[in-house]
């Protein structure tokens, strides 16, 4: 609990003087207006009133008679004014009195009021004291706490350490023992797998040396059938007549076209994007055109296999085929057929 601060001298003695200060304008104030609501006093009156006729005919002795008691008639009415003023600043002083005694009043509530707050202020730093002291003493018992906690933790870190080591030295003198033995029989092992690999080297040598010998065998025996079969195919063609040779020559033409056939379809393949709607069975009929070169001019469907898509993707798959260099340097005989040629596709035959 936070202590309050103590208020200074001025700070203590500020609200009861305001007080004071307040209460006399208050008394000035009453008087004021009580001086200015008094009723204007009629002018005073003698009690006895005395009317003078001067008669002739009276005497001088009803004449100072009469002086007598007018005389005694205005010392009455002076008698009269004086009780009434003193009657009036009687009331004055009654007003004074009071506000002085509420004055009084004021003071002493301030004074009870002053006494109240710093009794409560002296009972607030008390608690905050007793606060800080339960506080202080409570941390005091934490860190003893904490102190004995530490030290039970660290003799059981120590205890525990203890007993590794010693189950470490056990663990390291057992697997000693088990690694010699275990290094023995892999000794054992290697030198008869070694045993067992130079044996084997051995036989692998004499297998792959007899292998050797009959592929050299088969090659050459290959090699020379290949000749003789070139020899015997020249020897026909230079005796045979001419519609021989032509025959021969066709026969060449048409492997050629079959080949360039399937050089056209593995490089369509290659560059082709199967749409979903593909289906086994589709066939599409595309329309050809290409330079010497071996350059894709135009590609057009010439039939239909009922789903555009895969007409489209045939033939972007043609077009995307560029050019083919293989048919560079061909005869114009032989590259006759494909300048504008039609040609059949499956997804099968895309999908290579």
């Amino acid at each position: 609990m936070q202590q309050q601060r103590e208020p200074s001298a001025s700070e203590s003695y500020f609200w009861p003087s305001v007080l004071a200060i307040g209460l006399h304008v208050l008394v000035f104030g009453m008087l004021f207006v009580s001086f200015a609501m008094t009723p204007e006093l009629p002018p005073a009156k003698p009690i006895v009133q005395a009317t003078l006729y001067q008669l002739k005919s009276k005497s001088q002795a009803t004449t100072q008679t009469n002086q007598k008691l007018a005389g005694e008639a205005k010392k009455s009415a002076a008698r009269q004014t004086e009780v009434e003023q003193m009657e009036q600043k009687k009331v004055e002083q009654e007003a004074i009195k009071a506000a002085e005694q509420k004055k009084e009043e004021a003071a002493q509530k301030a004074e009870e009021a002053k006494k109240a707050d710093e009794a409560k202020k002296a009972d607030e730093a008390k608690k905050a004291d007793e606060a800080k002291k339960a506080e202080a003493k409570k941390a005091e018992e934490k860190q003893l706490a904490d102190i004995a906690k530490k030290k039970a933790e660290e003799e059981a870190k120590k205890a525990a350490e203890e007993e590794a080591k010693k189950a470490a030295a056990e663990e390291a003198k057992k697997k000693i023992v088990e690694d010699a033995k275990k290094k023995a029989a892999e000794d054992a092992k290697k030198k008869a797998e070694a045993d067992e690999a130079k044996k084997k080297v051995a036989e692998d040598a004499k297998k792959k040396a007899a292998a050797d010998a009959a592929k050299k065998k088969a090659q050459d025996a290959a090699r020379k059938s290949a000749e003789e079969k070139k020899a015997q195919a020249l020897a026909d063609l230079l005796s045979d007549t001419p519609q021989r040779q032509q025959a021969l020559a066709d026969e060449q033409g048409d492997e050629v076209a079959g080949s360039f056939d399937d050089l056209i379809r593995a490089r369509a393949a290659e560059g082709w994007a199967r749409p979903p709607s593909a289906r086994q069975g589709m066939t599409v009929v595309l329309q050809i055109g290409m330079l010497p070169d071996g350059t894709v001019a135009s590609v057009s469907v010439a039939k239909s296999s009922g789903d555009g898509p895969f007409d489209a993707s045939a033939v972007a798959a043609v077009k995307n085929i560029g050019r083919l260099t293989e048919m560079q340097g061909m005869k114009p005989s032989d590259f006759a057929p494909y300048r504008s040629f039609k040609m059949t596709f499956t997804p099968e035959d895309l999908a290579l």
